[in-house]
């Protein structure tokens, strides 16, 4: 007998669910990706599944940047951590986890430097500035004057001295007294851009604040110097912080124009990239996640360069003696005398100053601060005592700026009581400090109606006399991007008002049209006209011409400017029927570097030498602009280059030939204050040449032979129709070469004198 095993047929409907994830099985080890608040991390990470729960260790958590607000245990089982969401993505092999946005790490986007810092460089060199004058009026005689600055540095630092030769060629008196050379400054300065410090020995202007004076003495000086550091931003800066729950991008709109954009990761973020402005504004911040929901948030803000970023100092301390006779004598000095300023960012709203003097007749101290007031501007106050040969006086100061897009409100009172006195009167006895003096300053931007300002100026002199004034100007655009402007000045002890009105009527980018009248205080009228059009900067020929008339009698001008790469050369006359003034100028800089003497225009602040190793005709461009070409030396001056500033150098190697090789077309680089620096290209002549290589049957050599140069240990390989390409050659070279085949064979040839293009030797038999 026989049996058969019968199963019941079931249908797929009728099987139950399949198991949840974490059911499918009990126990495993899993590999997993890891994924945060649906941002994929990259990490495989080791999951536990232990009945039915996931662990992983507390440093995977770590890792990926999860602060628990809980110290957990070595293994943390996800489903006991109150506030996180896990979930095991079978398909796909992730583990997905969702946390709140303040446990993942924070975000600052943005940098507060404008640019990378380049250390500032200097090379040894002379320069020599001048400015040659000449003077002819009638009845009053001519006079030559002649400045001059010499000025020597190198990484030491800047020595350099300045003064005047004067000489009277025709005289309307007997009054020879201003002929000779009168020395101005002689100073010596050395910039640590490192630790932002400035040190000055010679003559110098000694440190001030807005509400204390400065003196020129010759003496010492340290100060912090900011100037060395433009790359960084000093005063504070408004900064919008939020949370981003899923990777999002954020965008910043700083009154109503985009300023940046940037991509986000879940967690806190700070934005600090907000461009370099000042005053009152809106800033809206808008994030977008992956499905395209937007967040908008505007925040108000106030931004002022008065104050001082928190933590950062300011300081300046000086010691030495007043100088005397400052323009009239060479070297007169008076008492010894020191001075000292310090700010410091206390908060980003509050910075703090003091002051203090000192000489053997007088002692002074100070203390100041700048406060924000939110986003209603700033508020500033200073206090200082004096006490002056046996006397005492008090100062006191107060202001308050605001300034937004529209309108700009400026108020300052300063105080003197009793005799008050400080370093710029201790040795003059021509010299007096005012009573008191308040000024207030208003602007108004009337859109297309143009822009309104007013100002009130009151000094009370020390001689309790009065000056009041009051100063009205608009200024508003018209066609063709011509304009008017017309301002208003009244002495309020005085009931006549001064006036006067203009048109401005631009030609093209460098000349210009004006015509106006004027009312002077005594009612005196005069209506004027004048076309200018100035010298362009790389070189050329500008000039202005002018006339005007009034009830007393007419004023006529006009000169003409010759700019050249090496100088600058103008030449003019004004005046009267009755009187006039002929007039003739040259100025411009010597410079002594690498041996070689350069002539420029005016250099006022820092310049580049580019030295092309000897290699002459070589274009040289500066941030872009076309300069000029190397001279016959391979020399090339930029007379003009910020100073600290990391300027782009590049050459343009289009004009050399094909033996010249140039590793390097581009470089950037900064210069300290008031110095020069030999930037050198390194340029090379390749000796080189392409050698045709033939077998003793005058066949050209297989492609892909070996060559072996036995001088300078470089390999090459032959290329078709036998030839090969070669560099750093010498005089007389000897080739090893073994063909497809394995046989050797040697070839000896002679380098040809040097061309501009690279040679041709065949042929070259190997054997």
């Amino acid at each position: 007998m026989c049996g058969v095993l019968w199963w019941p047929m079931i249908e797929a409907g009728d099987l139950p669910p399949p198991p949840a994830s974490l059911e499918a099985v009990a126990d495993a080890q899993l590999y997993l990706e890891l994924v945060v608040n649906q941002m994929n991390t990259g990490s495989l990470v080791n999951v536990q599944q232990r009945a039915g729960q996931l662990y992983v260790d507390a440093n995977v958590l770590k890792d990926a940047g999860i602060h628990l607000p809980i110290t957990p245990p070595a293994q943390v089982g996800l489903d006991s951590v109150p506030g996180l969401h896990s979930e095991y993505d079978i398909p796909g092999q992730r583990l997905l986890l969702d946390v709140p946005p303040d446990w993942l790490p924070e975000q600052v986007l943005g940098r507060r430097s404008s640019y990378p810092r380049s250390e500032a460089m200097s090379s040894f060199g002379v320069l020599f500035n001048y400015d040659l004058y000449l003077n002819d009026t009638d009845d009053a005689g001519s006079y030559l004057a002649a400045w001059n600055e010499v000025r020597l540095f190198d990484n030491w630092g800047t020595l350099s001295s300045t003064g005047q030769y004067r000489r009277i060629l025709v005289s309307a008196g007997d009054n020879q007294l201003d002929n000779g050379y009168l020395r101005y400054d002689t100073t010596w300065r050395f910039s640590d851009d490192e630790r932002m410090l400035t040190y000055e020995v010679g003559d110098l202007i000694s440190g001030a604040l807005a509400w204390t004076s400065a003196i020129r003495m010759g003496g010492v000086q340290i100060s912090r110097d900011f100037g060395v550091r433009p790359d960084l931003v000093t005063y504070p800066l408004p900064q919008f912080s939020g949370e981003a729950a899923v990777p999002s991008s954020v965008d910043l709109f700083i009154n109503g124009y985009k300023s940046s954009s940037e991509n986000l990761q879940p967690g806190p973020y700070t934005l600090t990239n907000v461009p370099f402005i000042n005053g009152a504004g809106e800033a809206v911040v808008v994030t977008t996640d992956a499905l395209g929901r937007q967040v908008s948030t505007s925040v108000p803000f106030y931004v002022t360069s008065t104050l001082l970023q928190q933590g950062l100092s300011d300081f300046s301390v000086s010691a030495g003696s007043v100088r005397r006779g400052y323009g009239i004598d060479d070297f007169a000095y008076g008492p010894g005398v020191t001075s000292g300023s310090l700010r410091y960012g206390l908060s980003n709203s509050l910075t703090l100053e003091s002051h203090l003097e000192a000489s053997d007749s007088l002692a002074l101290g100070g203390v100041g601060a700048n406060f924000k007031l939110g986003n209603f501007g700033v508020l500033n106050s200073a206090v200082s005592q004096s006490r002056f040969d046996g006397r005492g006086g008090r100062q006191a100061s107060l202001g308050y700026q605001y300034s937004a897009q529209r309108f700009s409100f400026a108020y300052q009172r300063l105080q003197r009581f009793a005799d008050y006195a400080d370093l710029s009167v201790i040795d003059a006895d021509y010299i007096s400090l005012s009573r008191r003096s308040e000024q207030v300053t208003l602007a108004l931007n009337l859109d297309r109606f143009g822009s309104l300002g007013a100002g009130y100026f009151d000094v009370l002199a020390a001689d309790a006399s009065r000056t009041r004034l009051l100063n009205l100007s608009w200024s508003t655009p018209l066609w063709f991007n011509s304009s008017l402007y017309v301002s208003a000045n009244r002495d309020l002890d005085d009931s006549n008002w001064a006036m006067q009105a203009q048109i401005v009527v631009p030609f093209d980018v460098r000349g210009n049209f004006s015509f106006g009248t004027e009312r002077s205080a005594t009612g005196v009228t005069q209506n004027r006209v004048n076309y200018s059009r100035s010298a362009p900067t790389q070189g050329g020929v500008g000039f202005n011409l002018g006339y005007a008339h009034g009830d007393t009698a007419d004023y006529r001008q006009a000169d003409l400017t010759w700019r050249l790469q090496s100088v600058q050369l103008q030449a003019g006359v004004y005046g009267s029927s009755a009187q006039q003034t002929r007039w003739a100028d040259a100025s411009g800089s010597l410079v002594w570097m690498d041996g070689q003497t350069f002539a420029a225009n005016r250099i006022d602040d820092a310049f580049v030498v580019v030295s092309t190793g000897g290699f002459a005709d070589v274009g040289v461009r500066y941030e872009n602009q076309w300069i000029g070409n190397t001279d016959k030396n391979g020399h090339l001056l930029v007379p003009w280059s910020s100073a600290y500033y990391r300027g782009k150098y590049e050459i343009d190697p289009l004009n050399l030939s094909a033996t010249v090789l140039s590793p390097n077309v581009e470089q950037r680089v900064a210069v300290r204050r008031g110095s020069g620096y030999l930037l050198e290209f390194e340029l090379s002549r390749a000796a080189a040449a392409s050698v045709h290589l033939v077998d003793g049957k005058q066949q050209d050599l297989e492609l892909g032979s070996a060559v072996l140069n036995e001088q300078n240990g470089a390999r090459a390989v032959v290329g078709w129709d036998g030839l090969v390409y070669l560099e750093n050659l010498v005089q007389h070279n000897s080739l090893q070469v073994i063909r497809p085949d394995g046989q050797p064979c040697k070839a000896q040839f002679a380098l040809p004198p040097a061309t501009d293009q690279v040679p041709l030797i065949d042929p070259v038999v190997c054997q």
